[in-house]
């Protein structure tokens, strides 16, 4: 603080008291809040290290995502939607969500990651609280491939161990974690790491909690959709993780699934009517 101007230790202050709002507020509409320029909102930015306002937007953004209580969110959402149209606004920031994804993700890690998946000994799955729907789908599609999948069951820290606690250096622990972020995931990577294992993290950015331990980390955007954040760009990530593993083991999945048709034909398992 002491190094500010006046007018940057207004825009500090605000930012100090007013997280949840600032954030999400563009240069100009902060500057216009808090009565100064929008090129002294950008000198703040660039006074506190960053190449610009958007870079802090971001990085402010992340900071706080875990700290923001369910009703913040909700106030979050309401400003950003105003009166627009719900269904355009969702649908076109998961559009954004998604092409931001792919622009940044890093691919060399994420091949890494596929080549590591494919030759563990043992593939752990873990997500907890919102992002265990993510960590299911790919439980479900990886046991369409592979016999050594475990997704981990969390609904308490002391089964949480006793599922991971034969873990080691041959295995991957594949940990997806979005905020708000669970101690429990936390404690989950922390042991695998610890045990040698590899950890494939995806999560939604370096200041994760989980990201130190990831071996390969896979970011994903996921902007908050009221009080939940979006999961589609993940699940576009989950999805190539999935094809991309077909495609390298593509003779054995391809037996495996026809062996699996067979059984599903026997069983009656699926609704074959065209109506």
């Amino acid at each position: 603080m002491g190094s500010f101007s006046r007018g940057q230790r207004q825009i500090a202050n605000f930012i100090h008291d007013n997280y949840d709002k600032a954030a999400y507020m563009t240069a100009a509409k902060l500057g216009s809040v808090v009565r100064v320029s929008e090129s002294t909102v950008v000198r703040f930015a660039n006074e506190m290290g960053f190449d610009g306002y958007p870079e802090f937007q971001l990085a402010l953004r992340e900071l706080i995502r875990n700290r923001l209580t369910s009703f913040q969110r909700i106030e979050v959402t309401n400003s950003l939607i105003g009166d627009g149209d719900v269904l355009d606004k969702v649908l076109e920031a998961d559009a954004d969500n998604i092409r931001r994804t792919m622009e940044e993700i890093d691919r060399e890690a994420f091949d890494r990651a596929i080549d590591k998946i494919a030759g563990a000994k043992t593939i752990y799955i873990i997500g907890v609280r919102s992002s265990a729907t993510l960590a299911g789908f790919l439980n479900y599609s990886l046991r369409m491939m592979f016999d050594n999948v475990k997704l981990v069951q969390t609904t308490s820290g002391s089964e949480l161990f006793e599922q991971i606690m034969q873990i080691g250096p041959q295995d991957v622990m594949i940990a997806v974690s979005f905020p708000r972020y669970s101690k429990r995931i936390v404690n989950a990577v922390t042991f695998a790491r610890n045990a040698g294992a590899e950890v494939v993290a995806l999560t939604s950015g370096t200041m994760s909690p989980i990201a130190p331990y990831a071996t390969e980390l896979l970011l994903a955007r996921s902007d908050m959709a009221s009080f939940a954040d979006s999961l589609v760009a993940p699940m576009s990530i989950l999805n190539a993780m999935v094809v991309a593993l077909s495609r390298k083991n593509q003779e054995l999945v391809t037996e495996r699934l026809r062996k699996l048709e067979k059984i599903w034909d026997e069983y009656d398992v699926y609704d074959k009517s065209q109506g």
